[in-house]
């Protein structure tokens, strides 16, 4: 059954939080595919994650690039899973692909101070809940670090 992750930000901005998740994901061995909600989000997230940091980046590509399935990191603005992704973040409220049970984890990023974004992530919460997976909420603390609430 697919492990499913709720991230609320409260304190930094989706592109403060997920090159440190992304780095995470890779650490443990796995492939990471990152759906947003539109093609300038993606586009924009893709310059983020080159430059996110002065002494690393973090090596990816857009599914409309060559060699998209070889890439430790996939930015998409669609379902699609070329790299063989075992896990799958979904920000700016985009939906999960149909096929959940593909991934080992899929992880929702929600802004909480956008109230559409709060308002799917209870949606979603209680569809994958629902679905029979494990769900499991997180939320950052002033600090920025994540704390499990649920």
């Amino acid at each position: 059954m697919t492990e499913v992750l709720f991230y609320h930000l409260t304190e930094s901005t989706l592109e403060e939080a997920l090159p440190g998740l992304l780095e995470k994901t890779l650490q443990r061995g796995w492939r990471a595919v990152v759906q947003t909600g539109s093609p300038e989000r993606r586009d924009a997230l893709d310059v983020r994650l080159w430059t996110y940091r002065e002494d690393s980046f973090l090596a990816h590509g857009c599914e409309h690039e060559p060699h998209a399935d070889s890439q430790p990191i996939l930015l998409t603005h669609g379902h699609a899973n070329p790299n063989a992704a075992e896990v799958r973040f979904l920000v700016d409220g985009a939906s999960p692909p149909p096929d959940v049970e593909a991934y080992v984890r899929l992880v929702f990023m929600f802004d909480g101070h956008d109230e559409m974004q709060l308002e799917g992530a209870r949606r979603e919460w209680k569809n994958q809940k629902a679905a029979g997976h494990e769900v499991a909420y997180w939320q950052q603390t002033p600090d920025r670090r994540w704390v499990r609430k649920s």
